[in-house]
């Protein structure tokens, strides 16, 4: 827990000096509470220094610090009761549950591409589950990874083959008000989905309001650059954003991407959607984990500051 009575001996010593002490003390302070001018989600983890390994201790104090929303890419791996009390504690704290992953095994192998029907009854099986998990935990957004590349097929028909099973997908979870969220990514080249470009013709013929692009900047960063302007070229069919620096997949001023600027950029296109922490802390313990809350008050500060009260008043005379 973060805060804690004083133990017995403390009060102990009170009751004989006759001190009056106070009933509790912040052994471990959290930084102050910031509001921040974006929906930033931390995940399970990112504070367990700070808050312990309990995962509803971890969600008090996200909500202590400010954050707004969160995101769990394992949550089809847990408990309904867990997910449903995820779910619970989130609404209690007035907080958003982001993604979580869509995985019915294929993600990371040849799958969708390839056409088989029995890689297509796997995901739209899982799309089916992700529905009731979603329910559970109040989410509205799951991420999806085609697979990887079938190189025997011509890559038009390779694209094919996904936008079949992604439209399919979608008339699962469109009539329940649910987005599945594509991810281009940079972990290794046999990945098929690479690129935002590449993404935003997918969506346009998936043409459905249940199939956008999940814009992780950290994967463009490695995979494309030009990161506003990519932004701007997709941002119609953008239904979610993540974050992580470029090199180390780490909070943001640890690396070279300048996330005061984008996340400036962001606020300025009025994103009213999710900003995913998908990174890891660039350092050690609970200094590492003030030091990433302390990156992320620093990179949302990029609006001017409010000019003083007493600017521009003349002084009275004496």
């Amino acid at each position: 827990m973060i805060r804690r009575d004083f133990v017995k001996k403390s009060l102990a010593v009170a009751g004989v000096t006759g001190i009056t002490l106070p009933t509790q003390v912040d052994d471990n302070p959290l930084p102050a509470k910031n509001k921040f001018n974006l929906k930033y989600a931390p995940h399970f983890g990112m504070f367990e220094n700070l808050a312990g390994k309990d995962l509803f201790d971890q969600l008090k104090v996200m909500s202590e610090l400010g954050f707004t929303a969160i995101e769990d890419n394992g949550m089809m791996g847990r408990t309904p009761e867990v997910q449903t009390k995820i779910g619970e504690t989130l609404a209690k704290y007035g907080m958003t549950m982001g993604v979580f992953v869509i995985d019915g095994g294929d993600n990371w192998k040849i799958s969708l591409t390839t056409g088989k029907q029995e890689f297509k009854d796997t995901f739209l099986k899982t799309c089916r589950a992700a529905v009731e998990v979603a329910k559970r935990c109040n989410a509205k957004w799951m991420t999806v990874v085609p697979g990887f590349f079938e190189r025997h097929i011509p890559i038009g028909v390779q694209t094919g083959n996904v936008i079949d099973a992604l439209r399919q997908g979608s008339e699962i979870l469109a009539p329940h008000g649910l987005t599945m969220v594509l991810e281009p990514l940079s972990d290794t080249p046999e990945l098929f989905l690479r690129n935002s470009d590449q993404t935003y013709m997918i969506c346009r013929a998936v043409n459905s309001p249940a199939c956008k692009i999940l814009f992780d900047m950290y994967h463009m960063q490695r995979n494309e650059g030009d990161i506003i302007a990519n932004l701007d070229r997709t941002w119609s069919e953008i239904g979610y954003l993540q974050i992580g620096d470029n090199p180390g997949r780490k909070e943001p001023t640890s690396g070279e991407m300048n996330y005061k600027n984008i996340f400036k950029h962001i606020h300025e296109k009025g994103w009213q959607g999710i900003l995913g922490m998908e990174h890891g802390n660039a350092k050690p313990g609970k200094e590492g984990e003030i030091a990433l809350f302390n990156a992320y008050v620093e990179t949302d500060s990029f609006l001017p500051k409010p000019a003083s009260a007493t600017s521009g008043k003349t002084k009275g005379k004496k």
